[in-house]
């Protein structure tokens, strides 16, 4: 599978370039606006935002698998992401993340026969003070119960 920028995008990195001091520097934006693109990141995506950055693909690959923001695998529609570090942990994380994974009848990392639904379990997502939590998408959801966690999966269209 070949990636490229679609003419949108390429567009739209120039901007991005002017944020930062060297073109390394936007290594982050650069690599989401390819996975909005393409829905995650292959190695493919590596090789043309290191080319189009002109760095090297290992430096990129190092960045796209630290963060849990970038997808490693085809994703579905709605990713959900679980936090189950200490602090959501301690409030019920775990029990929340089986919910969601007996309610998708996927593991983690799976997606959904009908790409609808992708779950990932997650270190910190910063929410700890309203934990537990998970994310759809971008949009985060706190103070969470089983049940609540449910209602929002079945919220999604």
């Amino acid at each position: 599978m070949e990636f490229s920028f679609s003419e949108e995008n390429k567009n739209k990195i120039p901007d991005i370039l002017k944020k930062y001091p060297h073109a390394e520097a936007a290594v982050m934006p650069v690599l989401y606006l390819a996975q909005e693109q393409n829905g995650w990141i292959s190695q493919e995506v590596i090789n043309e935002v290191a080319s189009v950055l002109k760095m090297p693909s290992e430096d990129v690959l190092g960045v796209a698998t630290f963060y849990t923001m970038y997808h490693k695998s085809p994703a579905g529609k709605y990713h959900i992401q679980v936090c189950t570090n200490v602090s959501c942990m301690l409030r019920g994380g775990y029990d929340i993340y089986e919910g969601v994974k007996k309610r998708l009848g996927i593991e983690n990392g799976g997606v959904t026969p009908d790409s609808k639904f992708s779950l990932e379990e997650v270190e910190c997502m910063g929410s700890c003070g309203t934990a537990p939590m998970l994310a759809v998408n971008e949009d985060y959801f706190e103070n969470l119960t089983v049940d609540k966690a449910i209602e929002i999966l079945d919220s999604l269209k």
